[in-house]
């Protein structure tokens, strides 16, 4: 029985097998696509390679996809066959796919943990509990998952800078930012391809508006990243979200068409990604053109999936910005009928995932008193949805838009306030404020918001004024 190259036994004894393994599970740190081409090759020169169909799970449990089922049950299926000859982490590799698989998401996430506590060096469990603690809304366990396997690493270890990179974003979705910021620049130091780690620091940069860092940050990174990164166009989003936060929505489009969807594509995460943004520019009143009936016509093969409720809201979105009435109704009926489904994604529809569908139908028909019902009482649990902060923010925007459509000048007030003193660098922000003020009445005040978040947005979110005149908040 062989080694991989961090020194945890493998049930194969071919070389070359294990060779082709450990390329494949350095493809997957770094998001490449080759990842799964790379060990479905190993594992046809090698098909009892039992960590091999672990790998090849792992990626597809990873990728949060209804269509994946089959593949993955494929994989799953295969391992257990050759499970005689497993170790025994390799047995709780196919339990936690097993459990995935079933559907009880949560469950398989804490299988991936307990590997990781047992073989801390084991990074396809590392990086797949890292994924689906951002999955279902564990923010805490993004952070502490890594910090628990940190002490088996440094610089002497292959992937030492991934398992930074993984540790950065999760301090910063834990509100650490100095500390997040620190430790996603030491692992793009360390490889400036990790393009996860450049996504920590720009979110750091997103939260704290500091929009032209953000922008110059992630478009030096971009001159890094491999041509067959699955996870740049992610980024790219990011690097969109600066520029509409800067009153660009050019730049912002251009990156739709070039980086974040240049091409047709039913991939959900990037479906996830491009929907988020023409949402964004939808609740501003931005002329998308035709990328909204496009993007919808991407989702209909989703229709009615119900799998994972992320995914399933973003498809509402999408239908509903494309004023696609019918379908999204159709969805949203699907969302419900998910809700009674054992399983962990059944528990999160009924406690988030199906108010907030709701909330996004009646916005749509602009019931904006119904989608403030809707979505109001669960904005601060959302977190169980999944997700990022960043990601998860489409909700706020929603939420207070709702608020000023709706002339609800009180709630209007509070949120604009709120926001105001979360992101006080944030040109958007105090536009939100001025408009709650103009609604109340207020034009001096109004007057005054504005003219902050025109400052702000000349000097580009990069810590001018970032204190703030909050009297008009």
């Amino acid at each position: 029985m062989l080694k991989d190259v961090r020194g945890i036994a493998v049930s194969t004894s071919n070389p070359p097998s294990l060779d082709a393994y450990e390329q494949a599970a350095q493809q997957m740190l770094a998001f490449s696509t080759a990842a799964l081409p790379t060990i479905e090759g190993a594992l046809a020169r090698d098909p009892d390679f039992v960590m091999g169909h672990c790998l090849k799970a792992a990626l597809l449990v990873g990728a949060t996809e209804k269509p994946l089922e089959p593949v993955l049950r494929e994989a799953v299926e295969a391992g257990e066959h050759h499970a005689a000859g497993a170790t025994a982490r390799e047995q709780l590799h196919l339990a936690a796919a097993r459990a995935w698989l079933e559907r009880d998401f949560a469950r398989s996430i804490d299988l991936y943990g307990r590997i990781a506590v047992e073989y801390p060096r084991d990074t396809v469990a590392i990086q797949t509990a890292h994924i689906g603690h951002f999955a279902l809304g564990q923010p805490g366990m993004l952070r502490d998952h890594l910090a628990q396997v940190l002490h088996a690493w440094d610089e002497s270890v292959p992937g030492y800078g991934y398992m930074l990179g993984m540790y950065a974003f999760g301090l910063e979705e834990n509100g650490d930012y100095a500390r997040a910021e620190e430790v996603g620049r030491r692992a793009v130091a360390l490889d400036p391809a990790d393009a996860w780690a450049s996504h920590a620091v720009a979110h750091v940069m997103e939260m704290n508006a500091r929009l032209g860092e953000g922008i110059a940050w992630l478009e030096e990174g971009s001159r890094h990243w491999a041509p067959d990164n699955g996870f740049a166009f992610h980024n790219y989003w990011h690097l969109a979200l600066y520029h509409l936060d800067r009153g660009d929505a050019a730049s912002a489009l251009a990156l739709y068409d070039r980086k974040i969807r240049p091409a047709r594509s039913e991939v959900v995460l990037e479906l996830v990604d491009a929907t988020a943004l023409l949402w964004r520019m939808f609740l501003l009143g931005h002329d998308t053109g035709t990328r909204l009936q496009a993007l919808a016509d991407d989702w209909r093969p989703r229709l009615g999936e119900g799998y994972y409720a992320f995914n399933d809201a973003h498809a509402v979105m999408a239908f509903v910005a494309a004023g696609r009435e019918e379908e999204a109704r159709e969805h949203l009926a699907a969302v419900e009928a998910s809700a009674v489904a054992p399983g962990t994604n059944g528990r999160v529809v009924r406690e988030v995932g199906l108010p907030i569908c709701r909330a996004i139908v009646a916005f749509g028909r602009s019931d904006h008193e119904g989608c403030i019902e809707a979505l109001y009482p669960v904005r601060h649990a959302a977190i169980r949805f999944g997700g990022s902060n960043a990601q998860r923010d489409v909700l706020s925007l929603t939420l207070i838009e709702a608020a000023l459509r709706a002339g609800r000048t009180a709630l209007a007030r509070a949120l604009a306030s709120e926001r105001v003193r979360l992101r006080p660098a944030s040109p958007p922000a105090w536009h939100l404020t001025s408009r709650a003020l103009d609604l109340d009445g207020d034009a001096a005040q109004a007057a005054r918001a504005r003219a902050q978040a025109e400052r702000l947005r000349r000097g580009a979110g990069a810590g001018a004024g970032a204190g703030g005149d909050q009297r008009a908040a």
